[in-house]
């Protein structure tokens, strides 16, 4: 036994030991990730580095940093195997369905089977589980009836406070029309419904469609690094999960810091 942990030991401490560690450690566990865009503030900001916790919905398929070449090319898959499903309100981060080799981090808000629209920005979700599951579930959320369903009216602001609507964005012809109406749909089976929480400024299902369960990569685990715009580290942020960043005194900080920097910020991304 001593001979083998001292031949292990020597093993990592080689380069290919060392390289076949870092990979397996990309591949299955944890990979880091940069917020590039602003889609998720207030809850991500840009110039978070955050680590992605690989194994929170199954192992996905395994690709190389940086080239995104499967370990298995000759194979189309993007799920090694399958486990734990997203549930409502997750942060996740997936590859883009119209480019896979591109990564996106979004909110999800409709799981398969749920019913959805947007109506004057707002969100309207019908849950799969039916009437009975939103009149017990949602007392303190507004709920209408449409369609001969109930609806609850955005679900995730109360809980997940860094959803927010830019007023500077108005339906007057000059922004794509659905970040104001979008008409009802049911997501498909073991597909999901993402959308940033910067809701007027997020390129996500809106625009492209739900995300397959194959897509998935994982989720947040936690910030390792953050710096914004003037090369200023936000060292309160630096080790905190997403959980921890919806605290109050995140948020207050995270809206103080759009607020100053999104004046004229009109694009969507």
């Amino acid at each position: 036994m001593k001979e083998i942990l001292h031949k292990t030991y020597k093993f990592s401490n080689s380069w290919t030991g060392t390289i076949i560690i870092v990979l397996f450690v990309i591949f299955f566990i944890a990979q880091a990730f940069r917020i590039p865009s602003g889609s998720m503030k207030d809850s991500l900001l840009i110039g978070d580095h955050l680590f992605a916790k690989k194994f929170a919905y199954g192992i996905p398929m395994p690709h190389l940093p940086f080239l995104e070449t499967s370990i298995m090319p000759w194979s189309d898959k993007l799920r090694l195997m399958d486990g734990d499903r997203p549930k409502r309100g997750d942060i996740i981060i997936f590859r883009y369905p119209q480019n896979t080799k591109q990564h996106f981090v979004k909110r999800c808000v409709a799981l398969p089977g749920d019913e959805l629209f947007l109506l004057n920005k707002d969100l309207y979700l019908h849950h799969n589980e039916g009437d009975e599951y939103i009149k017990n579930n949602f007392k303190e959320y507004e709920i209408i009836t449409f369609a001969g369903k109930l609806w609850v009216k955005n679900p995730y602001e109360k809980e997940h406070h860094g959803i927010h609507h830019d007023d500077k964005i108005v339906d007057n012809g000059q922004f794509p029309m659905p970040i104001f109406n979008f008409a009802p749909i049911k997501v498909d089976k073991d597909n999901y419904f993402m959308m940033g929480d910067n809701r007027d400024h997020s390129n996500d299902s809106r625009f492209w469609g739900a995300v397959p369960y194959e897509n998935i990569e994982g989720t947040p685990w936690f910030i390792y690094f953050s710096i914004d715009d003037n090369w200023e580290i936000r060292w309160d942020r630096v080790g905190k999960t997403p959980t921890d960043l919806e605290g109050s005194s995140y948020l207050k900080k995270a809206i103080a810091e759009r607020i100053k920097t999104d004046k004229d910020d009109h694009g969507i991304y």
